[in-house]
Parts: structure tokens; sequence; C-alpha cells
């Protein structure tokens, strides 16, 4: 298809694909002659990950380059090509570490880890970003007052390994390495909101059984 048809068929402005082609967030299209390119189905599906990444995620275009070029990466094994995707993306303030709570929290989310059996979780820690949030988010709770740890934080910890269960399963069903890659960026920026919202609705419901509409 021709740059007026991407346009088409993605709902994205010419310039606006232009300006992505510029920024190396769209692949160049098959060049017809000096002033007319090609472009594929290829295309129309990494153009529709850049605009879920900006407009959906919010993540800035170098972000979103730096997250591209972990999902072309086809010489890293697939652990490692999509955490380095995952980690490219925007990420919480590092933690205070001399913080009194910032050090409560790491010793409580290091007890999680060790009741969950989480091995690989407890390997990482000096360098995953979702371990730093947890003990951002395990700190403020703390500084609260409410002293949440790893007997609190353990039942839904097991709930959110069920649900990484269900996303690897169905990122496998995906052909392609960089379409597993992709589904699982997509999943960090669309999935997280959709089961918030489905927390949130569960929580509705809870609170109306048990105490009504009062």
């Amino acid at each position: 298809m021709r740059l007026a048809e991407l346009s088409e068929h993605s709902g994205v402005s010419t310039a606006t694909i232009k300006y992505y082609l510029r920024e190396g967030l769209l692949p160049p299209g098959r060049q017809i002659n000096a002033t007319t390119a090609e472009y594929d189905e290829e295309h129309l599906r990494r153009l529709r990950l850049v605009r879920a990444m900006i407009q959906v995620g919010r993540v800035p275009v170098a972000k979103v380059r730096e997250v591209l070029g972990h999902v072309d990466d086809d010489s890293l094994g697939r652990s490692i090509r999509l955490g380095a995707a995952l980690w490219a993306l925007p990420q919480v303030p590092e933690p205070d570490e001399d913080d009194e709570y910032v050090r409560a929290a790491h010793q409580e989310v290091a007890a999680l880890l060790d009741r969950l059996g989480w091995e690989n979780a407890k390997q990482l820690t000096t360098i995953s970003p979702a371990y730093r949030s947890l003990v951002v988010a395990v700190a403020a709770f703390r500084r609260l007052g409410y002293e949440w740890g790893a007997e609190q934080l353990a039942p839904y910890a097991e709930l959110m390994h069920r649900t990484a269960v269900l996303d690897l399963d169905n990122l496998e069903t995906h052909p392609s390495e960089a379409e597993r890659v992709e589904f699982a960026i997509l999943g960090a920026i669309l999935n997280e909101p959709l089961l918030q919202s489905l927390h949130r609705l569960a929580q509705e419901e809870e609170s109306t059984r048990r105490y009504g509409f009062a």
C-alpha cells in the first residue's frame, strides 16, 4: 500500500507517519521510485503498536524508539529480549535507600519472595524496575501507618502469578518472536489499566454485596 493507503487503514495522518519514519519508529517502506515507497501489513501492525504506546501509554518518543530497538533485536534470547523491552518503558523514581520505610519495605519484599519461592525475582532485585516499584509502594503504605508486608502481599502475589501464566499462555499463541514481544509491550501498556479497571469493578461489586447501595 502507498503512504495515503497506510494512513487510511491506520487512521494516522500522513504527516504523523512521516514523523515516525524520520524518528525511526517505523521501518522505511520499499522504495518504488525517488518519491514513492510501498508499505505492507507489517508496517500497519507496527504503526498501531507505536500509536498505542504514544497515545494510550503516554510513552515518550525516545522511549518508544528504545523499546522497539529491543523488540527488533533478534540476537537476544526471548527472556532477555522481553525483559529489556519492558524495562525500557517509563518506570517509577528510584527509592530513597536512606529512608527507614524503604529499608523496611526491602525486608518485607525479600521475605515475600522467599515465601513465594520466586528465585528468579530474587536474583533480579538490583536491576528490576518492577521490584523497585513494589518497594516504593510498600514503603508508601508503611509510611502512612499500614503495616503491609509479606503476609498481606502473598495472596495478591499468588493471584498475579496466575495472571502472568495467562499472559504468557496468550503470548505463545503468536507465531513470531517479534509479535510475542510486541504483544508483551501492549500488555504492559493496555493490560495493566484493563486489570486495574477489573479490580475496581470487582471492588464496587463486592462492596455493594456486603454493604448495599446506602
